[in-house]
């Protein structure tokens, strides 16, 4: 337990090291790219200025680097939209866009877990045979073929030739009606394509090994069935490296798709990354990037403490 614990706090501590590393190279990477002339803003000026003045535009770069961490990592005050949004404060913009993000990711999560698990038990079950192969050949071209591939191919069958869904999805904030799910539909899919694909490989693969194990042939010496041997021994052993997998899903909800997010017009975070990139917004771009930076450290540390929680035989930090 306490070397455990050691561990934990040993994994937290580089990750918070590592994602102070990534945002100073952001933020060096920044200030060396050309700002547009406060001149241009207009009416807006003013502000524009005031807000750069309190941020530091004016000092040495070191000393704009801890106002940063003063102000906006530690403060939560991010400055305001420059491009995007003009004049409108970051993070209040930022937060409006997650619910749109989340929405999408669950949905899409809700639509590939269980039914990647289903086709992983199943071609387990199959192994050899016909079903087997026709499952894994398409899990190796889900998983082989870009998520946007995907959505290019349901936009033209079930968008243009169908017309089953919307080709975007709709504007507003009715999340939980029937018009507003049915616009949705497009980017779940495109975007739970490749997790169900992930999902089937390895539920198969432990699957597979599981029902060849010594342990599998006693239970069923003991009178078993095969499918009371596989529900109460192999499929519980087989999925203690598959609910890792499932938190870190859990755990990217809030990061979105920038490419499926930009392709339907999801008016989430993805496509307010990739909006602050080619507008050159750079205090969006700052947020954002250590957004997507904390979200991507914390997905791989709660996957690996995971491990030791769902499996009390994995003594994590012991040598």
């Amino acid at each position: 337990m306490k070397s455990t614990i050691k561990y934990v706090c040993k994994r937290i501590a580089l990750m918070f090291f590592v994602f102070f590393v990534i945002l100073t190279m952001c933020f060096v990477l920044v200030k060396l790219l050309p700002q547009r002339d406060a001149q241009q803003f207009g009416k807006d000026m003013n502000i524009i200025l005031q807000r750069r003045e309190a941020l530091g535009y004016n000092k040495p770069i070191l000393v704009q680097y801890l106002i940063f961490l003063k102000k906006s990592v530690f403060g939560g005050d991010w400055g305001i939209s420059e491009v995007l949004y003009l004049g409108q404060d970051v993070w209040g913009m930022f937060v409006s866009k997650l619910p749109a993000t989340m929405m999408v990711n669950i949905y899409s999560m809700i639509f590939s877990v269980p039914l990647g698990i289903l086709l992983g038990i199943y071609a387990a079950l199959k192994k050899n045979r016909w079903q087997d192969h026709v499952i894994s050949t398409a899990v190796m071209i889900f998983i082989s073929v870009p998520s946007f591939v995907y959505a290019l191919l349901v936009q033209y069958i079930f968008c243009f030739k169908l017309q089953l869904f919307p080709l975007q999805m709709n504007a507003g904030s009715d999340y939980f009606s029937l018009s507003m799910f049915l616009s949705v539909v497009p980017a779940v899919l495109s975007l739970g394509f490749g997790s169900v694909a992930g999902f089937t490989r390895s539920v198969r693969a432990e699957l597979s090994e599981v029902l060849t194990s010594d342990f599998m042939l006693l239970a069923r010496t003991k009178g078993l069935t095969r499918a009371q041997a596989t529900l109460r021994h192999a499929l519980r052993n087989s999925m203690v490296p598959i609910f890792p997998m499932i938190l870190g899903e859990f755990v990217s909800i809030l990061s979105g798709s920038l490419v499926i997010e930009k392709i339907f017009g999801v008016p989430g975070v993805g496509q307010l990354y990739i909006n602050s990139i080619n507008g050159l917004d750079y205090n969006f771009f700052m947020l954002l990037s250590a957004f997507y930076t904390l979200i991507g450290l914390t997905s791989g540390i709660v996957v690996d403490i995971s491990y030791g929680l769902i499996d009390p035989r994995i003594r994590m930090g012991e040598r």
